[in-house]
């Protein structure tokens, strides 16, 4: 069996499940974020968006010195967008790690199964959609004039986002000085990163992905690949990572204590991180075939969940912090 057809059969052995299990332990629920202080320095803040004509909340873990001008870490959310418990701030130490570090962290708390881009069309069940206007071209003008940041950014995602944070990148130019890319597949336009994208958007969020980028086959999926478009990542600090799938550190009845949580892990998670290895191998060559630099870190063993996540955004800090002044 072919490696990618191996990453096909990883891909749909997660499609026949994940209308009953959210790999990783990513689960499902809740609630709005309201403009309230939860500790001295996290606050959950709104920002409205005119191009999605409603209020978008996020999360922002400020420096412990706000007198001095910090740079900024964009710091998003999986598959559902902060919307439900799949959280950093719930999965992960997040808010302690940034505790004594100079940067605002911002957390969006919306846009679920969005993979953070600009629909073309507004979808039945995702409603309107312009992330990429959001993130871009409104949230850093509200963050810069709301704090005393230096205009120096980094952006970092996991899983659908790990994509998503790529994309910003490539078309917004100067915009970022560093991107963290963790358990992610660069590729959108091949079968396999349109499957991907499916059992998102179409699979998990119900909605249909051709409102976002038209027809499956179109022009709009290409202009949207960021292994295409890899040569638009010259200059970037650039930091990937993904595991191989295979049982690691934190796949274990200490840590995960219930043994139907940890099968889901093992069997659900191990098979997408499988398939993001595959993508991400894929993105790493390209970037070697254009002389282009990139961190590529490769755990021997690893599942699709929060504690790798969390591990992988201890070990690129000093990379991603080194590129923006933090």
């Amino acid at each position: 069996m072919t490696e990618r057809r191996r990453m096909s059969v990883a891909l749909a052995a997660a499609v026949a499940l994940a209308g009953s299990i959210v790999s990783g332990g990513l689960a499902h629920a809740a609630p709005g974020a309201s403009s309230a202080v939860t500790s001295p320095r996290e606050s959950n803040i709104s920002v409205h968006s005119a191009a999605m004509g409603r209020d978008i909340p996020l999360t922002v873990l400020s420096p412990k010195d706000t007198s001095r001008p910090a740079p900024v870490l964009y710091l998003l959310n999986g598959a559902g967008g902060g919307e439900d418990t799949a959280t950093w701030q719930r999965n992960t130490d997040v808010v302690k790690f940034f505790q004594n570090k100079h940067v605002y962290v911002v957390i969006p708390m919306q846009g679920a199964f969005s993979y953070y881009t600009d629909w073309i069309k507004p979808d039945e069940k995702l409603g309107v959609n312009k992330w990429s206007t959001f993130l871009a071209k409104e949230l850093p003008g509200a963050i810069d004039g709301r704090y005393r940041t230096t205009g120096k950014n980094a952006i970092a995602g996991i899983s659908s986002s790990a994509t998503s944070v790529l994309n910003l990148a490539i078309q917004n130019k100067g915009l970022y000085k560093a991107v963290g890319s963790y358990s992610g597949c660069a590729s959108t336009s091949s079968p396999h990163g349109r499957l991907f994208i499916r059992i998102v958007t179409e699979v998990r969020g119900e909605a249909d992905a051709r409102n976002m980028w038209g027809p499956y086959d179109g022009p709009l999926w290409k202009k949207n690949d960021p292994l295409i478009h890899a040569a638009g990542l010259r200059g970037l600090s650039l930091y990937l990572s993904t595991a191989t799938g295979l049982p690691g550190a934190h796949d274990n009845l200490t840590e995960v204590p219930d043994p139907q949580v940890l099968g889901d892990r093992l069997l659900v998670g191990g098979g997408i991180e499988a398939a993001t290895k595959f993508c991400t191998e894929e993105l790493a060559a390209r970037l070697q075939q254009l002389h282009i630099p990139a961190t590529v870190d490769r755990p021997l063993g690893g599942t699709h969940s929060w504690p790798y996540w969390q591990d992988q955004l201890h070990k690129s800090w000093p990379q991603l912090g080194r590129a923006i002044g933090a």
